[in-house]
């Protein structure tokens, strides 16, 4: 190794903001603040494709500075739905805790490996970030006496245009935006997965399915529920007939489903009817299921 013995503060700094957006989503107490949301977006916009950029260009001499920043952005834009993807494939699925634990270990881990490919250059070629320096840049820039007029008008502009990103910034933290009201309605197969959905039956026998609903309506809802195969409506359990759910609630049931009739590629529909319309499904899902007869 090189005698480069500081350690890097720009990575000190993401690996600390890495930890502590873990406290904050992960903490009850905590994970309802608004600084859960910004650090919330920095992990998913900067964090990770920082570390990326700092592990394949520990040199000074790879990228400006400007450089750097846009890629950054870039490879977190990228990183983070390629581990939900990965994610999507596991027993885990897209989930809140999952999700964050994978993008932090990616990037501590991606950090680690730019640490010691820093250490290993010499001193002054190794990149680093001078905070302080940039710091004091920029309060002489804004603060400093102005050459011209023009010059001071171009400050004024920086600065008004400074202001206006902060309170922008601050009132989309602060400021929670309502959603547009709606209702998630799935079916997962026996395995409580997104596949393996029974389709192949034989007359008598039944496939288990699992019904999940989220009320995201912002307000409690009664829902009814139909299955029909083709057309034709199946038996149902009385707690899946008639369905009351607060907001911000999901509902997953098991349902058995015997077909009484032969056929090949016959429609089963799973029909989901909200509170003011009875006659038209709020939302519908479709299996096509082959049925053949007795063995």
């Amino acid at each position: 190794m090189a005698g480069n013995q500081k350690f890097p503060s720009d990575l000190l700094l993401v690996a600390s903001l890495v930890i502590l957006t873990d406290i904050f989503v992960l903490v009850p107490v905590l994970n309802g603040s608004v600084i859960r949301t910004a650090l919330g977006l920095l992990m998913l916009l900067f964090l990770p494709g920082y570390a990326l950029i700092a592990m394949l260009f520990p040199k000074k001499s790879g990228l400006e500075g400007m450089e750097r920043f846009a890629l950054s952005v870039a490879m977190s834009v990228s990183i983070a739905p390629l581990i939900g993807l990965a994610l999507n494939f596991t027993r885990w699925g897209i989930k809140e805790v999952p999700f964050l634990t994978s993008l932090s270990a990616f990037t501590l881990l991606t950090l680690v490996i730019a640490y010691i490919r820093r250490m290993r250059l010499p001193a002054d070629s190794t990149f680093e970030v001078p905070f302080r320096a940039l710091a004091i840049t920029l309060i002489s820039g804004v603060m400093g006496e102005p050459e011209s007029k023009t010059e001071k008008k171009l400050r004024i502009i920086l600065a008004l245009s400074f202001l206006i990103l902060i309170v922008a910034g601050a009132y989309a933290i602060l400021i929670p935006q309502e959603r547009e009201p709606f209702t998630e309605f799935y079916i997962l197969g026996s395995n409580g997965m997104a596949n393996n959905y029974t389709t192949e039956y034989i007359r008598g026998e039944s496939g288990t399915y699992i019904i999940g609903i989220t009320n995201n309506e912002h307000r409690t809802m009664d829902y009814t529920m139909e299955v029909r195969l083709e057309n034709e409506s199946l038996p149902l359990p009385e707690n899946l007939q008639h369905i009351r759910l607060p907001h911000n609630t999901t509902l997953e049931e098991p349902l058995e489903i015997t077909p009484p009739v032969e056929g090949e590629n016959m429609k089963l529909e799973f029909l989901l009817f909200n509170e003011t319309e009875k006659n038209v499904p709020y939302k519908d899902l479709r299996l096509w299921i082959n049925v053949e007869g007795e063995a």
